[in-house]
């Protein structure tokens, strides 16, 4: 017996706001399975195993199992509860979801992982926890046990951006772009002030560089003028931007791919020729590769002045 196996469910009282539910309460929740997924809408770790989340809500709550997600921001315009309600929306989550804006229910759990998965049992005693993507067999198979329902596991297929990652090609780590935690800037950089950057002759793997007039904060960098870009050299299937903007204004911006349209190798938010609009405060994915997947450099251009950029994630 592991220490998660004997702790009992936190409470829940901390949370800010509930959506899609009245406020759950630990007794409310007693004698029910309940499952608490604690999430941010720009995690894309958290994106793609969603659609696993989502199939057992659904597939299980006829036999008792109540499906908690527990949105905690990473980032602060995650704090938009509109923001979240949009992302509830988007992934078709129809169950509880515990805004958590001020940490308390990720602190009651110890909690220190987007995702982050635990499964309680009926008596209100945590038995299984999963950190990350993966282990789906696995925590299916724990609830089943915990229901004390056997049948075939649930079929999951995600689409768009909550597809699997191409583990096998993936070697870009996740790179922040706020000095707070950044790491592989191609340049000298200032922080908290404006300064006018220009892109290196050739961005190095795995670096990023910018162009134009940005203000690099702690959390993310700041474009002070229209056509201003950031530049990533990377090697993955997938190439997603978290992105807002300061004015809460449609930002136009254009995406290329070694200089050229991406084509059939577009993400989800941009077309063939390249163009999206960041809209609001959400991850982007920019690139899905078509076919041959290899190093490639991306160069994002905002047409208007106001965009926020945090970080890049890879699949």
């Amino acid at each position: 017996m592991t220490a998660t196996d004997r702790l009992r469910m936190p409470s829940m009282d901390g949370a800010s706001a509930w959506l899609n539910s009245e406020p759950l309460s630990t007794a409310q929740l007693r004698g029910h399975v309940v499952l608490v997924d604690f999430w941010t809408l720009t995690c894309i770790n958290w994106l793609r195993t969603a659609p696993h989340v989502r199939a057992w809500s659904q597939a299980y709550r006829n036999d008792g199992l109540v499906v908690i997600g527990v949105h905690t921001p990473e980032f602060s315009f995650e704090h938009d509860v509109g923001l979240v309600r949009r992302a509830i929306q988007d992934r078709a989550l129809d169950y509880a979801v515990a805004v958590d804006n001020d940490y308390a229910v990720w602190r009651a759990f110890a909690n220190h992982y987007w995702p982050a998965l635990y499964l309680v049992d009926a008596d209100g005693v945590v038995r299984h926890h999963y950190f990350g993507e993966g282990g789906y067999d696995e925590s299916e198979r724990e609830i089943q046990r915990l229901l004390d329902v056997r049948r075939p596991l649930t079929s999951v297929q995600g689409l768009g951006i909550e597809v699997e990652a191409d583990w096998q090609h993936l070697r870009t780590p996740e790179t922040y772009l706020g000095y707070g935690r950044a790491e592989r800037f191609a340049s000298a950089a200032a922080y908290d002030e404006p300064r006018t950057y220009a892109l290196p002759g050739e961005v190095p793997p795995h670096h990023w560089a910018l162009a134009g007039a940005w203000t690099i904060g702690q959390e993310r960098v700041v474009l002070g003028r229209a056509g201003g870009s950031i530049a990533f050299r990377f090697h993955a299937r997938d190439a997603h931007l978290v992105l807002s903007g300061e004015a809460g204004e449609p930002i136009p911006f254009r995406v290329l791919l070694d200089g050229e349209a991406p084509g059939r190798s577009h993400g989800v938010d941009v077309d063939e020729r390249g163009d999206g609009v960041l809209r609001e405060g959400r991850l982007y994915q920019l690139v899905r590769a078509h076919r041959e997947v290899r190093e490639r450099t991306l160069e994002i251009t905002f047409h208007r002045d106001g965009a926020e950029a945090y970080a890049f994630t890879f699949g």
